[in-house]
């Protein structure tokens, strides 16, 4: 019951970080060429601050002898595969349409986790697990519109690989640490966002600008969230939870962080708040905070 219960607590944790860096990300990108730039900098910070802890031996990393193929794997489906074509879809479609897709993930991942992993699904599971999918449509259905096919499918291939990345770090969790791979994600993603951002720069011709958006402090306290607290801690807290407990179970989680968006968009954006968004943050929390719980009513009923 005890690990049952820091499931729980670690999860929507992670989730919580996950929600505001929205907002950060919204207030960032008023300072950076596209959102590219932005992962540029986000990545490349938490990849060296995670050496520096490294370096002073405040965390520890050993790859040697290990099979390190399935890893580099992960790290192409999260965060690369994830964020590029995240980020197209977005950029393709109404936002509420993108956030009904993303919120499929624990569907998908419930599928994959039964064929890949064996784990049962219950009902129950089943239930809440719909339960919070269907609070986030709720949330995200109010103007609904319709998108590009090729938005639908970039974006579809986000939620496949944010599926994918789940269930890999799972399985991986017998062979390497969540620093191990916490550590290869950030450096995956350091290599990569920033190799792209640069060959937009040049081929904009703005390359002299790539380091500007460090000379404003309010980007900076954007990049120190977005690749500390979401990138460095939420990763680390998400990928021990999966070594910790069922993939279909973590992945509800992510309707959670839309729950958080909300709050911090009302609370300190001024957003407008709409009737349809308590019903669904409702339906999201109950959804989540059962789908963990229904494995101890059972035990004890």
């Amino acid at each position: 019951m005890k690990t049952n219960n820091n499931v729980i607590y670690l999860g929507f944790l992670y989730s919580t970080i996950f929600g505001f860096s929205f907002m950060f990300t919204k207030l960032t990108l008023a300072y950076v060429l596209d959102i590219y730039h932005m992962l540029a900098f986000r990545f490349l910070i938490a990849f060296v601050v995670m050496t520096i802890l490294l370096l002073f031996k405040i965390i520890k990393v050993n790859y040697r002898g290990k099979k390190l193929r399935m890893l580099f794997l992960l790290g192409l489906f999260q965060p690369i595969i994830y964020f590029v074509f995240e980020t197209k879809g977005i950029e393709l479609l109404p936002s509420s349409q993108a956030g009904i897709m993303i919120a499929c993930i624990p569907i998908i991942v419930m599928i994959f986790a039964f064929i890949f992993l064996n784990e049962k699904i219950t009902l129950k599971r089943l239930v809440f697990i719909m339960l919070s999918v269907f609070g986030a449509i709720i949330i995200n259905v109010n103007n609904f519109s319709g998108g590009s096919i090729r938005g639908l499918l970039f974006l579809f291939i986000a939620v496949l690989a944010g599926a994918i990345y789940n269930i890999l770090s799972r399985k991986l969790h017998l062979e390497f640490s969540a620093i191990e791979i916490t550590y290869l994600m950030m450096g995956f993603g350091a290599i990569v966002f920033n190799g792209l951002s640069l060959g937009i720069h040049i081929n904009k011709e703005v390359l002299l600008d790539y380091f500007k958006p460090l000379t404003s402090p309010q980007a900076i306290i954007g990049f120190l969230y977005l690749s500390i607290l979401s990138s460095i801690v939420a990763f680390f807290v998400l990928n021990y939870i999966l070594s910790k407990a069922e993939a279909s179970k973590v992945a509800v989680f992510a309707n959670f962080t839309t729950v958080v968006s909300i709050f911090a968009g009302v609370v300190i954006m001024n957003e407008i708040f709409m009737w349809q968004q308590l019903i669904g943050a409702i339906m999201i929390i109950i959804g989540v905070y059962f789908t963990q719980k229904q494995e101890l009513v059972m035990n004890i009923t």
